[in-house]
């Protein structure tokens, strides 16, 4: 798997800015297959960034209901969060 392929699309929301902020982590969600190996491995080459420690998570997916019914659902996926080493910042995030 190509790094471009491992990195689907960062996680903005409240949570991750405050991570972001105080912990310097960044949250990114990845390829399903993908294991903490191969994630920190393109987050280093492609952001040119220092990674101490990764930690994934899954979200199932989710039922969707319309006026009490059941009518789909939202898919899950696999979340990262990605703690830098102290001084490093990736500067896609910067001023979102």
């Amino acid at each position: 798997m190509h790094n471009t392929q491992i990195l689907l699309r960062p996680l903005v929301s409240e949570k991750s800015n405050d991570l972001k902020e105080y912990q310097n982590k960044v949250v990114f969600a990845v390829h399903p297959g993908a294991n903490k190996y191969q994630v920190k491995n393109a987050v280093e080459t492609i952001f040119d960034v220092k990674v101490d420690k990764i930690n994934m998570i899954r979200r199932g997916p989710l039922k969707r209901k319309k006026f009490g019914r059941v009518s789909g659902k939202i898919a899950g996926y696999k979340k990262a969060f990605i703690t830098l080493s102290a001084g490093e910042k990736i500067e896609f995030f910067e001023g979102v």
